[in-house]
């Protein structure tokens, strides 16, 4: 699988488990404890905006990575933010294209396929948020999972993952995660600073 494939299958995992999303879900707490799932959902949305807009070269505009609401049926919303970010990715020139990225660094641009390797980590770890989130079980292709840990292995550290507005957090010592020897994503997550065994704070 190439990286768009890739990005491509962590994106759909994402849309699934967010369909599983009924009304009285949406003020679960995430394993992102800055956002409700209905806050973790229309970042992801507006996320693929921004990246659909950089597809088309359009990334440098400030507008199209500004939150946007989910309105009354999130799930609806964030499908067609989806769709469209794959419509994007799936265009033939996208891969011609270098991306600009302000929210990552503001005076440079990124070749595609780094670009996309960008969304991709994203997305491998937000599907997990919102399956935690909702305690339904993340289901990911193996390739993705062995995709995902070499990426997220090369994740800067250092005093920018202690930021409250991170995307990741410090990494977790995977010594301490009995499962992670044998569970890809567990050591991925963990590599990401997310704990893997994450559950929502009794009474949520």
């Amino acid at each position: 699988m190439d990286i768009v494939q890739l990005d491509r299958a962590a994106v759909l995992e994402s849309i699934r488990v967010v369909e599983s999303a009924g009304p009285g879900d949406w003020d679960r707490p995430t394993p992102c404890d800055r956002w409700t799932l209905r806050l973790l959902v229309e970042h992801m949305g507006t996320q693929h905006i921004g990246f659909a807009a950089a597809a088309r070269g359009e990334g440098a505009d400030p507008a199209v990575w500004q939150t946007r609401p989910a309105g009354d049926d999130p799930v609806e919303w964030y499908r067609g933010t989806a769709h469209a970010l794959l419509d994007s990715f799936a265009r033939p020139d996208t891969l011609e294209r270098r991306f600009t990225l302000p929210e990552i660094a503001s005076e440079a641009s990124f070749a595609p396929t780094t670009a996309i390797g960008f969304h991709f980590i994203d997305y491998v770890a937000h599907s997990w948020d919102v399956a935690a989130a909702l305690g339904v079980p993340t289901v990911l292709p193996p390739a993705v999972v062995e995709a995902a840990l070499p990426i997220a292995l090369n994740v800067p550290g250092g005093a920018s993952r202690e930021r409250p507005d991170a995307a990741f957090r410090p990494a977790l010592d995977p010594a301490l995660d009995t499962g992670a020897a044998t569970d890809g994503l567990r050591l991925v997550l963990s590599t990401l600073g997310r704990p893997p065994d994450w559950k929502p704070p009794q009474g949520s």
